[in-house]
């Protein structure tokens, strides 16, 4: 079993369910089901546990389930278990205060900061919406490396956060026509020392995350892929030691302030990094290649990074895979079987074919999702032909396992 193992996830109010309770036992589990049964809102549900909005970035007013009256409050729990004992997390809509902030709970205590869940919790996932990752601007790249980054450095969230709130503070003052130059002072100060650690802390992720993927252990039959990092603090890292950085970067802002104003943000910051994945055999980067080789590059990226925090924290990020196979042909579905089979990870995976699950009989514990509910596959009759050959499949039934306690 992986050394983090969500065993149980309950949800009230969350979405499309009313109420649910189910129980993980396998270290992979697939959901098949209709579009729009329901599938994608369990992954986003799981990936709530952890810090951040979300693998959809939706805003918490808009999670809860819908009445006549508008959104009802909602909340996730979910029931971990690792080799040194376990630990319940939950989150949902805040008892008090706005309706767009949510709590946290450390088995039943107030959680301060989300960079306590961190340190606990990590999750990495791949959505249908990010095979347009390399089409589109650089924001949604962006959250996607500084995701990898914060399963490995719990701490980067904070130091992106105070950077772009410090930016923000800056923006609004520039945009008056009195604005202070000390506090201007304190806030770029703020800006240059949080951003050179949110690029340093990056940078550092794409130096490990390369090594992973170069060595091939982790990514199987997929394509050897390489990071890379487009960034100027993070290039002036590389030359120069972090303090000259800062100084050079609290002086840009400072000379640059007439200019911000006109254009109503700053031209330097954490803000403005890049990233894109290079498919190595072709020596193509990402934007150039096909749909099918940019989903097999990213995939390459989750499983590199799944390796890599399992080696530097001890335990793996849960793989929230929703429709893992589209673009995925059948030599390359059964490359990933067999890499999510030798990770040591907790993978979810969704589709609405559950045929292409069938080679992971055995292994893998399947749900059928309907509206508001998920049906252990008891009888999943995975049926499979290949020209007069009938191959069939069944999955692990939920009622033959032992509940994981509570």
């Amino acid at each position: 079993m992986p050394a983090l193992r969500l065993a149980r996830l309950t949800l009230h109010d969350f979405r499309s369910f009313a109420a649910l309770e189910v129980h993980f036992t396998a270290p992979i589990v697939c959901i098949a089901g209709a579009n729009g049964a329901g599938k994608t809102n369990l992954l986003e549900a799981i990936s709530l546990l952890g810090p951040g909005r979300g693998l959809r970035g939706a805003r918490m007013a808009e999670l809860g389930r819908r009445n006549a009256e508008g959104a009802l409050p909602w909340a996730a729990s979910g029931r971990f278990e690792t080799p040194y004992g376990g630990f319940t997390l939950g989150t949902g809509t805040a008892v008090e205060g706005a309706a767009d902030r949510r709590a946290f709970r450390l088995d039943g205590e107030p959680v301060k900061a989300q960079s306590d869940l961190a340190e606990r919790v990590a999750a990495v996932w791949l959505t249908p919406q990010m095979d347009r990752l390399f089409q589109e601007g650089a924001s949604g790249r962006r959250r996607f490396l500084d995701r990898l980054v914060w399963a490995l450095e719990p701490a980067h969230g904070r130091d992106v956060a105070a950077h772009d709130n410090a930016m923000a503070q800056r923006n609004r003052l520039l945009a008056e026509s009195r604005a202070d130059a000390a506090w201007l002072d304190a806030l770029e100060d703020a800006m240059a020392r949080h951003a050179v650690a949110a690029s340093a802390a990056r940078r550092a992720l794409a130096g490990r995350l390369n090594a992973v993927l170069a060595s091939g252990s982790a990514t199987g039959a997929f394509p050897a892929a390489r990071l890379d990092l487009l960034c100027p603090i993070a290039e002036a890292l590389g030359r120069e030691p972090a303090l000259a950085v800062e100084e050079a970067l609290r002086a840009g802002l400072a000379a640059q302030r007439r200019r911000d104003a006109a254009a109503g943000g700053a031209a330097q910051g954490a803000h403005r990094a890049d990233m894109t994945l290079v498919h190595v055999p072709k020596a193509l980067p990402a934007d150039l290649c096909s749909t099918g080789e940019q989903k097999a590059l990213l995939i390459a990226v989750v499983l590199a990074h799944a390796a890599l925090i399992a080696e530097a924290r001890g335990f793996a990020p849960l793989l929230l895979l929703d429709e893992v196979a589209a673009h995925l042909d059948a030599e390359r579905r059964a490359a990933l079987f067999a890499a999510l089979a030798a990770l040591p990870a907790q993978c979810f995976l969704t589709g609405t074919d559950s045929t292409i699950f069938a080679p992971l009989a055995g292994l893998a514990q399947g749900f059928a999702a309907a509206p508001g509910k998920l049906v252990p596959a008891r009888e999943y009759g995975v049926r499979e032909s290949k020209g007069n050959t009938i191959l069939e499949a069944e999955f692990t039934p939920l009622s033959k396992q032992e509940p994981p306690p509570a």
